[in-house]
Formats: structure tokens, C-alpha cells, sequence
């Protein structure tokens, strides 16, 4: 892989990484008012592209953990904001279809791989973050299937760039449909890759799109055990003994129902001083989301988009086209 830094750029690399991380959660809307909210989702993502081609990664490492952790911690906070009932309610209608485009992604995703003669592992993995969650569903099934560093990068490589892409065109794409709240929040969490870019362009489209498309996507991530547990006896009855990793089991999803349920059960009585407090939450986790997927952007260097090839992104667009087409039929006319 090329170099993760930028040598002539290096001295500037560090400082303005921090920076522009600083100004991610900067509240420029309260202090400045409302019509200064200057750092937008796709503003953060772009920003993160250029950084990381301009300068490179200064920070690989910590930058991978913060973008996870981060974003964990974002979507708990989100659930401060949200009322279980009413969620559970209005997500209903989104869950049969995501039983329904996981396992035909799933099926379709490792039949085209097989087609196109793409690595075995290097296919299944993309068809996993298509399918389910982006990255998150890569990192759980990677060990898995014993998957060595070329094609975890590989797969993680493609999810990353369709899902920057995704977060700047669903929105447009959603008022140009004339999508509603409902009916967008639907589609994003099925359609987008990973967990910041749905609740990203939910946030972007609007507060129910939002509460929607990080409820399905959180319900769609929990498929991340089945298929973990699918992988182990798909690779060692086809790989002669592959897959006896641990299951990586995305506890974050707990939390976040939990949040959910105190907000939604806290006595009226205590909502006086409790609503404050969980609005907070919402607040800073909303800020979080924004260095999420400015992190999210500063981790594809030119090296890691090098690296994808065009056989493993030809298999992850034509998924994507078939999944992002085919839910917004659905929700079209069902939602």
C-alpha cells in the first residue's frame, strides 16, 4: 500500500489533522446562531476525502478506532432522542424487506463474485457490507473466514468509497423521487452501506428520516450474528476446516435500545429535568457524528483506492444498483 502520509506535507499533516477534527465539533450553530451551522455531514465527509488526498493519514491507527468507537458512541446518543414505541411503529413496514435484501444480497452478491473470478473472501466480504452494515459487517465476518490484510482492505476499501459517495447523492436523489421522511429513512438504511453515512443522510433529509433510518439500520445490524454464525459453517464445510473465529457481537445496538427505553419510559414528572439532559445527548452525539465521518473521509488515501481494483468495485456497484433500486421500488409503492 502507498504511504499513509504526504512527506512534502508532513509538518502540516498533524497539526491541521487536529484542527479541522476540533472544528467537526465545534457548535458554530449555538454560538453563532442557527444559520452558522457551517460543518454539515457531507461537508465533514468531503473535507476528510481532501485531507487524506492531499495530506495523506498522519493518524491510521487511532484515526480507525476513533471512527469506530465514535460512531458507536454517536447512534447510543442518538436513542436519547427517540421513543421506542412510536419507532418500532413506523419501522415496521421496512423489516420484512430487510430480511428479504440481506440473504438476496447475500446470494446474488457471492454467485456474481464466483462470476467476475474474484477472490473468494474478498467477494463474500463486500457482499456482507452490502448486505448488512459496511465496514461493521466486514470487521465481524473478516476473522471469521480467516481473511488476510490485502482483502480485508480490499473489501473495506469499496465499502468506503461507495459510501462516501452515497451520502452526497441519497439526499438529492430522495427530493428529486419526492421521497417522504418516512419513505426516505426507509430506503437509506437499506440501501447505504455503513451506519454514519444512513444516519448522515437521514440527518441531512430531515429529524423523522433520521430517527427512521438509524432505527432499521440498527435492526439491520443485527444480522451481523446469524451471518457470523452462517460464515463458520459455510467456509469449513466449502474451505476444508476455515472459520472458527469469535463472533464480533456489535454491542453498541444494546446500549442504544437502552437509551431508547429511558427516554421513552422516563416519568413526566422527571422530564423536566431529564429532557435537558437527553436533548444534550442527542446534541453532542449529532457533533460526533460529523468528526465520524470526517475520520471516515480522511482514512481514503489515494494508496487504499489504488488498492480496490476495478473487479471488486464493479461487483460492489453493481450490488449497490441492485439493492438501492430495487428497495427504492418498494419503498415507492409500499411505504
Amino acid at each position: 500500500m502507498a504511504s499513509t502520509v504526504n512527506n512534502k506535507l508532513f509538518p502540516l499533516a498533524r497539526p491541521l489533522y487536529w484542527i479541522l477534527l476540533l472544528c467537526m465539533v465545534f457548535p458554530f450553530d449555538l454560538v453563532f446562531g442557527s444559520e452558522y451551522q457551517l460543518v454539515t455531514p457531507p461537508v465533514a465527509l468531503f473535507l476528510g476525502l481532501m485531507f487524506a488526498i492531499i495530506f495523506g493519514i498522519p493518524f491510521p491507527t487511532f484515526n480507525k478506532k476513533l471512527s469506530k468507537y465514535l460512531l458507536q458512541a454517536s447512534v447510543v446518543g442518538l436513542g436519547f432522542g427517540m421513543n421506542l414505541q412510536k419507532s418500532l411503529q413506523s419501522g415496521a413496514d421496512g423489516m420484512l424487506f430487510t430480511i428479504v435484501s440481506v440473504i438476496g444480497v447475500m446470494v446474488i452478491g457471492v454467485l456474481l463474485g464466483r462470476y467476475m473470478r474474484i477472490d473468494t473472501k474478498s467477494s463474500y466480504l463486500i457482499s456482507a457490507g452490502t448486505a448488512i452494515c459496511g465496514g461493521s459487517a466486514i470487521a465481524a465476518v473478516g476473522p471469521v473466514i480467516k481473511a488476510n490484510q490485502n482483502e480485508m482492505a480490499v473489501s473495506l476499501g469499496v465499502i468506503f468509497i461507495l459510501n462516501a459517495i452515497a451520502l452526497f447523492i441519497f439526499p438529492p436523489l430522495g427530493h428529486f423521487f419526492g421521497l417522504s421522511q418516512e419513505q426516505f429513512g426507509t430506503w437509506a438504511a437499506i440501501a447505504i452501506h455503513d451506519t454514519s453515512s444512513v444516519v448522515g443522510a437521514g440527518d441531512a433529509y430531515g429529524p423523522e428520516a433520521c430517527e427512521l433510518a438509524t432505527l432499521i439500520k440498527c435492526t439491520r445490524a443485527l444480522w451481523i450474528i446469524p451471518l457470523a454464525f452462517f460464515t463458520m459453517w459455510f467456509f469449513r464445510k466449502n474451505k476444508g476446516g476455515e472459520g472458527h473465529s469469535k463472533v464480533n457481537i456489535p454491542w453498541f445496538i444494546l446500549f442504544f435500545v437502552v437509551a431508547m427505553i429511558i427516554n421513552t419510559y422516563t416519568p413526566e414528572s422527571a422530564m423536566s429535568v431529564m429532557g435537558p439532559i437527553y436533548q444534550t445527548c442527542v446534541f453532542i452525539a449529532k457533533k460526533a457524528l460529523v468528526a465520524v465521518l470526517f475520520t471516515i473521509g480522511a482514512s481514503l488515501s489515494i494508496g487504499v483506492i489504488r488498492q480496490v481494483g476495478i473487479k471488486p468495485l464493479m461487483q460492489a456497484m453493481i450490488l449497490w444498483v441492485i439493492i438501492g433500486a430495487s428497495s427504492l421500488a418498494v419503498v415507492l409503492f409500499t411505504v
